[in-house]
């Protein structure tokens, strides 16, 4: 009899003289007449009950059965006597697949912290916590892409290694076949990467921006969805070496189609995610509530669930940089210096306390800000009219601030040249991006959407690390 998931299972309407199930045992008690084994198979939250009665199987038949054993289970599924579940198997044959030495097996049927399970990354899968946020993680991927498809998108795989820094943001993962002790120098004695596989020097990617740009003035509308790099030495619980970043181009879109877009996105993949994992949602929201009790009430997240519907039910508040300047300097938190970055002028560069100070205190709703000062964003961001600000934009939302940054991109040549040169970048070395200016410039806009902290935002979690499978970070790349 083929087998099925214990989420097939449990969602039928009734009772099976045969069923087969196959999974990892979550927990094992009983007594000297009967087992009951709590069976995972990672398909949902709930472990199917196995019910074991000596004298249909033999006791003998239980050894090795332990928490952390794999087996196949046949029986009859039958409504079960308890409340705890709708459904238990009474078991007829169990096949025992892989053993588990409950003296050694980490994963003991007791809570474990987060700082543990990183440790060892490659059995946290098996809890609840990371089952639900993997199961999440997955129906996210799937709603964007479903998004994007539905909206004529094309999905464009841009570089992973690359010898351009399309962001200016710092420290680069070289990529090299030179040998460590003794590579080839220059006369001037400096590594002399001619000698290297590329004959340049070049580096893993930190965004596919540039490169997407590209293929939409051609193709019209496309997304990336790949994973970006930062040799950051940080340690924050929001920073990653190695994460994924989903970042669609327009041709023809000016900064309010923009902004329309990653509206409409945000809205959709969140509600996909309400409308598919309840079960995991409201799980990672009980763990969220339980970790918060000795929190005092203002100290404490929105609900989950809730904030996830404070998002896609509201019309996002779109407001210009300088008009949010002007509500954070006139702010209580700014007056009485509870800010731990006061804003005294124009041009700060704004913090989290300020973006959600915007969302969950002024606006009481995400926020859109836009037009920022053209000193604190990238050279490829249109230039407004008043040559201070430029055509970006942040979006905004509850307990986490900035979810999503982009802008209008600078489609005027002799402009954004002129940018490239007043921040020194090699114009020889961009020529290919110069090019989409020289021939066939169009007005043209995008923007990026770092998926860890999407997933940050929607499971609730703290820390960035507990959203990604392997998380790679200082000092850390193990699995």
């Amino acid at each position: 009899m083929k087998a099925k998931t214990i989420k097939e299972l449990i969602a039928g309407e009734d009772e099976l003289a045969e069923a087969t199930v196959r999974g990892w045992v979550r927990n094992r008690r009983g007594s000297k007449n009967v087992a009951f084994i709590a069976l995972n198979d990672g398909s949902t939250l709930e472990s199917l009950q196995i019910v074991v009665d000596f004298s249909i199987l033999s006791e003998e038949s239980m050894k090795g059965i332990n928490v952390g054993a794999s087996l196949v289970a046949k029986g009859a599924l039958k409504f079960s006597q308890g409340g705890k579940q709708r459904f238990e198997l009474m078991a007829t044959e169990i096949q025992l697949l892989g053993s588990a030495d409950p003296e050694k097996y980490p994963l003991q049927p007791k809570k474990h912290s987060l700082e543990f399970l990183r440790e060892i990354a490659h059995l946290r899968f098996r809890t609840n916590t990371f089952s639900a946020i993997n199961r999440i993680r997955h129906n996210l991927i799937f709603a964007i892409h479903q998004y994007f498809n539905n909206q004529g998108f094309y999905n464009i795989h841009t570089p992973i290694i690359t010898a351009s820094d399309a962001e200016g943001a710092g420290e680069m993962f070289r990529v090299t076949t030179l040998s460590d002790i003794k590579p080839p120098l220059t006369e001037e004695g400096k590594v002399n990467y001619r000698e290297d596989f590329f004959g340049r020097p070049t580096n893993l990617t930190v965004s596919g921006q540039l490169e997407a740009e590209l293929a939409a003035l051609a193709l019209g509308k496309v997304y990336t969805f790949g994973p970006t790099f930062r040799a950051e030495n940080s340690n924050t619980t929001r920073h990653l070496a190695e994460f994924w970043m989903i970042e669609p181009e327009v041709a023809f879109y000016d900064l309010n189609d923009n902004m329309d877009l990653a509206e409409d996105m945000l809205k959709h993949v969140i509600q996909y995610i309400l409308d598919n994992c309840r079960e995991d949602l409201e799980f990672l929201s009980n763990r969220q509530q339980e970790e918060e009790k000795t929190k005092k009430a203002e100290e404490k997240s929105m609900e989950l669930i809730e904030k996830l519907l404070f998002v896609a039910n509201n019309d996002f508040e779109r407001v210009t940089y300088t008009q949010a300047i002007d509500i954070l300097k006139n702010s209580n938190p700014n007056k009485k210096k509870k800010f731990e970055y006061i804003i005294e002028e124009w041009g700060a560069d704004l913090q989290s306390e300020h973006e959600r100070y915007l969302v969950e205190k002024h606006f009481k709703k995400p926020v859109i800000l836009t037009d920022y000062p053209k000193g604190i964003k990238a050279f490829y961001m249109r230039v407004n009219d008043d040559d201070k600000t430029v055509r970006a934009m942040d979006i905004l939302f509850p307990g986490i601030g900035e979810i999503v940054g982009g802008s209008q991109r600078e489609e005027r040549y002799e402009v954004l040249l002129s940018k490239m040169k007043d921040m020194n970048i090699p114009e020889e070395e961009m020529y290919w991006y110069l090019d989409t200016r020289r021939f066939g410039t169009v007005p043209h806009s995008g923007f990026g959407l770092g998926f860890e902290r999407l997933m940050l935002f929607i499971t609730g979690m703290g820390n960035i690390r507990d959203v990604i499978p392997f998380p790679r970070f200082p000092k850390s790349a193990e699995f």
